[in-house]
């Protein structure tokens, strides 16, 4: 792991409503930026396996921690999408970032087509999502959403927790995968305390969501990732939402549950490069 990669800076920088969000700036200053996002109360160290190939490869990466991850404020009562998009803008903003490449797992993902859809793509040059559909809610017209989820149980599925699907490969059939992830979570997963207010409003409001007109602008190149062994979804998610858009691109992660960065880290890792170049 170079230097860069294991000693990074870290800054608290303050969202418009006095917010403490956390960044680890990892590589060197000046050179082209990525942006890991990760899923929801993920804390940013779950990119530990990505950080030291882009730096390797001379990109700058900031690792964030939004409100609701790692260290950072909690997410407070009302919590929607579109206050992470402008905490999202809130460090790019805080860097003076032009042409960044964001890459989000999970909620993470989504959080880039929120920002997106509010903030434009000015500052924006290429994007990933990992194993994230546009739309969680199963529908006659999208069938690659959350197992079990759909319009009977639109507003009641995550009311109080994220529900198990009884789909995917079993923790104790996958050990290796799960030294990984814990890792890179520093706790078990699924594990740690109990959602708050905050957490549950902005996970019903992310998945209730539906960002596939924002993906079918192509305002921005995009790749879907996909675990192959989603506990969640299907990854048929990943080419339906590459096929909404004439400048993006799909891609399938065998051995990869939902966690898919933390799993299988060298595909990831070469998927990512390949991508942004």
């Amino acid at each position: 792991m170079s230097s860069a990669a294991s000693s990074p800076s870290r800054i608290t920088l303050l969202a418009d409503d006095g917010a403490e969000l956390r960044v680890a700036d990892h590589g060197a200053v000046g050179a082209r930026t990525v942006v890991l996002l990760p899923g929801f109360r993920a804390p940013a160290s779950s990119w530990r396996f990505q950080v030291p190939a882009l730096v390797d490869a001379g990109f700058r990466v900031l690792a964030v921690d939004l409100r609701g991850h790692g260290d950072a404020s909690p997410n407070p009562p009302g919590t929607t999408m579109t206050r992470r998009a402008a905490d999202v803008e809130t460090v790019l903003e805080a860097y003076g970032l032009e042409e960044v490449d964001l890459v989000g797992g999970s909620m993470g993902g989504n959080t880039i087509w929120a920002y997106l859809d509010a903030h434009g793509a000015g500052r924006v040059r290429r994007v990933v999502t990992v194993d994230q559909p546009p739309r969680m809610l199963n529908g006659p017209d999208w069938a690659h959403g959350y197992y079990g989820y759909d319009e009977s149980n639109r507003d009641t599925f995550f009311a109080g927790e994220v529900p198990p699907t009884g789909h995917g490969t079993p923790l104790w059939r996958r050990p290796r995968r799960v030294a990984r992830m814990l890792r890179a979570m520093g706790r078990t997963p699924g594990g740690g305390s109990g959602l708050g207010r905050g957490d549950l409003d902005v996970l019903g409001d992310h998945a209730r969501a539906d960002w596939r007109p924002v993906i079918a602008r192509d305002l921005v190149p995009a790749l879907f990732l996909a675990g192959a062994e989603s506990e969640l979804w299907p990854s048929s998610h990943a080419a339906a939402s590459a096929a909404l858009a004439a400048g993006a691109r799909a891609a399938v992660v065998d051995g990869a549950g939902h966690a898919t960065n933390m799993e299988q880290p060298r595909a990831v890792n070469r998927a990512l490069l390949d991508w942004l170049g």
